[in-house]
């Protein structure tokens, strides 16, 4: 696994508390394009009970928070489904 993965489980899990994190990396289906590199594109599934009540911008503005300065640098990418656990489970509140 990547230190950028890594680095981005821990700060979502740091700042957002949640039930499940998984980060997928993407990077080699933008192989050739700008920015492409290990890590560069990924797509995160983030369930955590913090989402309650918000709308998908404002999770993904969590997320994207949480981030930080990875995305000014090794990242290019982030792809997120953000949920709460009601949601993850089929049972939307």
């Amino acid at each position: 696994m990547s230190a950028n993965i890594e680095q981005l489980r821990m700060r979502i899990s740091a700042e957002l508390a949640p039930c499940e994190v998984r980060i997928r990396d993407d990077s080699a289906a933008h192989e050739g394009h700008a920015h492409a590199g290990e890590a560069s594109h990924l797509t995160v599934r983030v369930i955590a009970a913090r989402f309650r009540g918000l709308r998908a911008l404002e999770r993904h503005r969590l997320v994207y928070a949480a981030a930080g300065d990875l995305l000014a640098g090794p990242l290019h990418a982030l792809q997120i489904h953000a949920q709460t656990p009601e949601e993850a489970a089929g049972n939307p509140a």
